[in-house]
């Protein structure tokens, strides 16, 4: 049971960590529901070097190139790199401020209200799309980002320390508040995942590494939960990516929205 329960929260979190219907707050839903231990939220984190794998596969060529741009002081690659500084800075800070304050929050009813606030910005955000060209989905749009547009992503990622928020939601809102359209917005979320979700995912396993025995499956469900959530995370991305090109969010703000309702009727 605790490998097939941890396949389960390892495709919810390969399914839901770059869609913006927040994977923490599914993966806290299912956990209850599923009776999975997981006391000090360490699976729920971990697991997520899986999809953040998955970004670093998804983009490997472009990153590849970038990075070397970089050594050899080539200004868009210079450009992105501080753009993607810019924009986990304020979460990076906030995060590491007030971890265990927001893991107190990591309860079924704080998740179903966020997500249900969430999708009304969500949908907010989302008309200011409307009248903005669509772009096709490749990497190279993300040199034309300003750094003010990367500092406003960057705080609106603060948001998503509220578990249900979603972080890929929050950055996706922030950049379609700073003016990139659905497209450029959406890939800059998948490379911030790399610096946040991989820095609170390597924080995490070092400090509570004591926690490991406390997880339903220990160990084992770790690696399991990841290897799926690579695979399924990777899938997600290319479908995400062709998807909002032509498509709008109102799906994930309707699914937002059922699931915090349906969750609310569990509750009560």
């Amino acid at each position: 049971m605790d490998v097939l329960q941890a396949i389960f929260l390892g495709v919810i979190e390969g399914l839901t960590e770059f869609l913006p219907v927040s994977s923490t707050g599914h993966l806290i839903i299912a956990e209850k529901y599923l009776s999975f231990k997981d006391s000090a939220k360490i699976f729920t984190v971990v697991i997520q070097l899986g999809a953040i794998l998955a970004v670093v596969w998804y983009y490997r060529h472009d990153l590849t190139a970038k990075i070397s741009g970089l050594f050899r002081l080539q200004k868009t690659a210079k450009q992105f790199f501080l753009n993607l500084l810019i924009a986990s800075i304020p979460a990076g800070l906030l995060g590491l401020a007030l971890d265990k304050k927001f893991e107190s929050y990591a309860t079924p009813k704080v998740v179903a209200l966020a997500l249900i606030g969430g999708a009304f910005v969500l949908l907010w955000a989302d008309k200011l799309d409307r009248h903005r060209p669509s772009q096709v989905p490749e990497p190279n749009n993300l040199d034309k980002i300003s750094p003010k547009q990367a500092l406003i992503t960057g705080f609106a990622q603060c948001f998503a320390l509220i578990p249900g928020v979603s972080r890929s939601g929050a950055a996706i809102v922030g950049g379609l508040f700073g003016g990139l359209n659905r497209v450029s917005a959406t890939a800059f979320s998948f490379y911030l995942g790399i610096p946040i979700l991989g820095g609170a995912a390597i924080y995490k396993l070092v400090r509570d590494r004591h926690e490991l025995t406390t997880i339903s499956g220990g160990g084992k469900s770790i690696v399991i939960g990841a290897a799926v959530s690579f695979i399924v995370a990777l899938v997600a991305i290319s479908w995400l990516l062709r998807y909002v090109s032509t498509h709008n969010f109102r799906i994930f703000v309707y699914w937002r929205i059922l699931l915090g309702i349906a969750v609310l009727g569990l509750l009560l």
